[in-house]
């Protein structure tokens, strides 16, 4: 865990994605912790964090990953914080401040998609097929995988730079431990939970994105009670190291209105 920035400045709490780790925020948090207290952490199983923490059992559903936000908020008795999820963690932080809304202020989401499979009436970016091939592909050979979809999950062929960091971030996780987190992801289906997320939040979509289409992102904002929804120009699942500046600028933004109600996307 790192804490940075102003000590008494209001607590931004900075979550990674499937396969990454706190270093994916490295364009990002240095912007906010100009007036924010910001804390970056690192998922059992990825980064540097501890090895122990880690259990097979607790960790093959979200809600372990749940409980490890909702356990690290009250170790760090910081107050509400804004909780800043990316990808799979924007669905780990609604279902915490489901769980502890005392330990919310805000919700920002980006790039969130509560089910990646579609269905009739709902586009989640996969079909089913896509998602038992991509499972299997993993388990068969997680290294080929990564080198593969992660240019593609990244988006912006013309900075091949970009695909390359996330494939190494990709590849520096344990094969076995990332198969068992992208089942807990990809599989699962917390649509029903959005009506339970007390916090206002920030739905951050970018224009173009694979893995979380922007009907995804309108879906989330629409079954939140309490909502914004910020499109931004970017393009592919990480923003926050394609267009590092748009994302702290709709962050900043919403953080300087008063505590919003739910407006129409």
């Amino acid at each position: 865990m790192t804490l940075s920035g102003a000590p008494d400045g209001r607590p931004v709490v900075l979550a990674h994605g499937f396969g990454c780790d706190q270093t994916m925020w490295r364009l990002v948090a240095p912007q906010l912790a100009a007036d924010h207290r910001v804390v970056l952490f690192d998922h059992a199983g990825a980064g540097g964090a501890d090895p122990a923490t880690y259990d097979p059992q607790r960790h093959a559903t979200l809600d372990g990953y749940v409980r490890d936000v909702v356990d690290l908020l009250d170790e760090l008795a910081l107050g509400p914080v804004v909780f800043v999820g990316h990808s799979v963690s924007a669905t780990i932080g609604m279902l915490a401040a489901a769980r502890r809304p005392d330990l919310f202020s805000r919700l920002v989401l980006l790039g969130p998609n509560p089910r990646y499979i579609d269905e009739d009436g709902y586009r989640g970016g996969f079909t089913a097929m896509e998602i038992d091939e991509l499972l299997r592909t993993m388990e068969i050979n997680y290294l080929g995988w990564s080198a593969l979809m992660a240019p593609v999950i990244m988006g912006n062929r013309d900075r091949p730079e970009l695909g390359e960091e996330l494939t190494e971030q990709f590849c520096r996780m344990d094969p076995d431990v990332a198969l068992r987190f992208a089942r807990a992801t990809f599989l699962a289906d917390n649509r029903a939970d959005l009506k339970d997320v007390p916090t206002p939040c920030l739905v951050v979509q970018c224009r173009e994105d694979v893995v979380a289409p922007p009907e995804v992102g309108r879906y989330v904002h629409e079954h939140l009670p309490v909502s914004h929804f910020r499109l931004i120009d970017a393009v592919g699942h990480c923003p926050h190291l394609s267009a590092p500046d748009a994302v702290v600028a709709a962050v900043h933004d919403y953080l300087r209105d008063p505590v919003p109600e739910h407006v129409p996307a």
